[in-house]
């Protein structure tokens, strides 16, 4: 097992990718802690593979540190949660965009920020966040959650920049379409435009599917690993070739 007597901090993991992590780094032997303002469902996760399930919202710096006080110093961090408001951009309104903004972007930073102290401390530490394809390519129906994605790719260089001389490793994940719930929530947009949108999604992939949590979560292991410790500050898409140039 990789990962064996390491600690994890999974945000967003009752469900789609952040539950399938939070299984697949359990299984590769982490100890892992899901962090989710779903706390029922991250204690469903959570009872299946003997994780500790938190209350946490990443909006609130002052809760991402809380959650590290109180449950830490954690060598892993996978930052997943995030969400979209499936919208043309002219519909949007400024409170729209800014929530999608501090979950999506300034969550990343608040997690981060909270951790990297004792990271930096004892000299190792993983950090993956999960970013999208959006956030290189841009999305219909998504530009506030494609520039937030594309926010977190950056961040992650930097992180990576900074904190390479400490042992710190960070990396990206960018997913293509995935069939989580989130996804799902795109059929919504009406006269049948969501559903055009997630078929325009797989037909931009060469194997012309929807990707699984399961294959996300292979990705974070593999980052939150050792069998990794020469990739820093790389984005890996999981995304069937869709963002392939």
């Amino acid at each position: 097992m990789r990962l064996e007597g390491r600690t994890a901090l999974v945000t967003g993991g009752a469900s789609g990718i952040g539950a399938a992590i939070a299984r697949r780094l359990a299984a590769e032997g982490a100890s892992v802690v899901i962090g989710d303002l779903n706390v029922a469902g991250a204690e469903a996760v959570g009872g299946e593979i003997g994780a500790e399930a938190v209350p946490l919202d990443v909006t609130e710096p002052s809760a991402a540190a809380g959650v590290v006080e109180a449950q830490g110093p954690f060598e892993i961090l996978v930052n997943n949660a995030g969400t979209d408001d499936f919208s043309f951009f002219t519909d949007m309104t400024p409170e729209r965009w800014r929530r999608l903004i501090a979950i999506n972007l300034e969550g990343v930073f608040a997690c981060t920020h909270a951790v990297l102290p004792a990271m930096q401390r004892d000299g190792y530490g993983r950090i993956v966040s999960i970013a999208s394809e959006a956030g290189r390519v841009g999305s219909k129906g998504s530009a506030v959650y494609s520039a937030a994605k594309g926010g977190v790719i950056a961040f992650t260089k930097t992180i990576a920049r900074e904190n390479a001389r400490f042992g710190i490793t960070a990396n990206a994940i960018a997913p293509g379409p995935i069939d989580t719930p989130l996804l799902s929530a795109a059929r919504a947009l009406g006269g049948g435009v969501g559903e055009r949108i997630i078929e325009t999604m797989k037909g931009a992939t060469q194997m012309k599917r929807l990707g699984r949590p399961e294959e996300v979560a292979a990705a974070v292991a593999f980052l939150a690993s050792d069998d990794a410790s020469y990739v820093t500050g790389e984005t890996l898409g999981v995304s069937g070739g869709l963002g392939m140039v």
